[in-house]
């Protein structure tokens, strides 16, 4: 039985949740320096790195979610910065190349507690 795709999918795991780690650790300490950054919160709710652990994408949630395209944009124009650090950081054979997409899972689930909670579906759902 051979297991070595596990172990990739587990390594791939650990090195994505060092990268949040450190780019959580970066943001909130406030080390980019760029304006927009400082101003708000950041969460980097998950990181999804490929196989070769050489990009990794990285999924970001601002407080409230405000003003999501400004933070993206603050960020995607710091990434060079962000993937130095990152190398020096989490020390691999490669640096990652990081790309950043707004984390979307807090609205859906927001959108189906929602539709959960319509009249109709309680209803429905109060049947069974």
């Amino acid at each position: 039985m051979n297991k070595e795709p596990q172990e990739k999918s587990v390594r791939t795991l650990r090195v994505g949740e060092q990268v949040r780690h450190v780019l959580s650790e970066i943001l909130q300490r406030g080390d980019v320096h760029d304006e927009t950054l400082a101003k708000h919160v950041v969460s980097v709710t998950e990181v999804r790195m490929s196989p070769d652990l050489r990009h990794a994408t990285v999924f970001v949630k601002s407080l409230l979610g405000r003003d999501e395209e400004a933070v993206l944009k603050a960020l995607r124009t710091n990434t060079a910065y962000l993937q130095r650090e990152v190398a020096h950081r989490v020390q691999n054979k490669y640096a990652a190349k990081l790309k950043f997409l707004a984390d979307e899972s807090f609205d859906e689930g927001s959108h189906i507690d929602a539709l959960l909670r319509r009249p109709e579906v309680a209803r429905d759902l109060d049947a069974e």
